[in-house]
């Protein structure tokens, strides 16, 4: 990879940082297990003119279900269950669902399986959208304040799904139930599971759902974008200028809004890291191994990446239903299927995934590239996501195409 070309990433993000549409950005790139690019652009917050620093702690939302999933598989390899196996065999509060069908709340036709699960295919939403009849049940549940993963459970267990299990994509808390069916599982607490067969052996020391006093100075500030003067202000407005998730990520909830003082254990949007710990894991995940210390086997890896949609199903994006720039799904990450149809320069292959702060990382396979980077914006920042992907794969001198 050029040096030289790979300051278009510098350039990316000062530029988003200098105008204050981002306070700070953190990107590290490696390719061949090797990191190529690190650096840090802008300040800790709009609040905080202290320069934002490699060591940060963000929080990552969405970045979190790869982990979650990486668990599940870890369980799976074990043979604790079938991907054909019903979720009901392993929480059997989900037996017996009900679907909202054109205005009408009928059973489900079949049950949803550890598959559909794993892959937002089995009818959970999230509550994103308060027009949706299901979606609006989602909100005055209230699932987010439910002090553990057993009551957001009982909860969720009273909603209809969307649809049945199988017939349609929709990004919802099946990661969060996943989380649950661990716990079960493994007969151990969630985070208690994540930290000693994830977290500790890829030595990720700042990964966690709770940031201990010692290191509360080190978490970021998290703020929203103000569509006015384009630029981050405090999280504080959240309410005016991104209430479609305001109560789930700002107030009125165990799991993501105060990471103190936590009960609620999201596999699907909870914990927070550094730059530092996710490419730790990003390169685990390149084979199931990092540093001498295997998480999975590579042909578990090798099964996760693959697209696991059936045909004409797409992945869309939970608000505004636009396609992602990827085609497929994965066990826990997206997946590309056809490069050129996606208007996004990446390679087949590639799997990745982004949380509601602005982070993102991706895995390329065929470049073996593992890129990551973070600030905390809230609402999913695809553009940037793109523009990033343009400034990393241009620097490639040397393709393995």
């Amino acid at each position: 990879m050029s040096s030289d070309r790979l300051a278009h990433v510098d350039s990316l993000n000062q530029r988003l940082t200098a105008t204050g549409t981002v306070a700070g950005i953190v990107t590290v790139v490696s390719r061949n297990g090797v990191i190529v690019h690190q650096s840090t652009s802008g300040v800790r917050g709009v609040d905080d003119p202290r320069p934002i620093a490699l060591d940060d702690i963000f929080r990552i939302y969405s970045m979190s279900k790869p982990m979650t999933a990486v668990a599940a598989m870890q369980l799976y390899e074990q043979g604790k269950f079938q991907l054909t196996d019903p979720v009901s065999k392993y929480i059997p509060e989900l037996k017996g669902l009900s679907v909202y069908d054109d205005g009408v709340i009928r059973p489900v036709e079949r049950e949803m399986t550890m598959q559909q699960l794993l892959t937002h295919t089995a009818g959970f939403s999230y509550g994103f959208d308060p027009n949706n009849p299901v979606d609006r049940m989602y909100l005055d549940a209230k699932l987010w304040e439910a002090k553990n993963l057993v009551e957001f459970v009982e909860r969720l267990a009273k909603l209809p799904l969307m649809f049945d299990p199988g017939d349609d994509w929709q990004y919802s808390v099946a990661v969060d139930v996943t989380g649950l069916v661990i716990q079960r599982l493994s007969g151990q607490r969630f985070d208690e599971y994540l930290h000693q067969h994830i977290f500790e052996p890829l030595d990720m020391v700042d990964t966690a759902f709770i940031v201990p006093p010692e290191k509360l100075d080190r978490l970021l500030p998290n703020h929203v974008f103000d569509s006015n003067s384009m630029k981050s202000v405090s999280i504080e407005h959240i309410f005016e200028f991104f209430p479609v998730a305001a109560d789930m990520f700002y107030e009125n909830c165990r799991a993501m809004c105060d990471h103190e003082d936590v009960s609620l254990f999201s596999g699907g949007s909870g914990l927070v890291s550094t730059v530092r710990d996710y490419l730790r894991f990003a390169l685990a995940m390149r084979t199931g191994e990092f540093n001498g210390v295997r998480i999975l086997s590579p042909k578990t890896v090798q099964y996760m990446r693959m697209n696991h949609l059936p045909d004409g199903m797409t992945p869309v994006t939970p608000i505004d239903r636009i396609s992602f720039p990827s085609g497929g799904w994965g066990i826990g990450f997206s997946v590309v299927t056809d490069p050129a149809s996606q208007g996004v320069m990446t390679s087949l292959g590639e799997y990745a995934w982004s949380g509601g702060a602005g982070t993102v990382f991706w895995i390329d396979p065929l470049e073996d590239l593992v890129v990551v980077s973070m600030m905390q914006l809230m609402g999913t920042w695809p553009s940037y996501q793109w523009d990033l992907r343009v400034a990393v794969n241009q620097a490639i001198l040397s393709s393995n195409e």
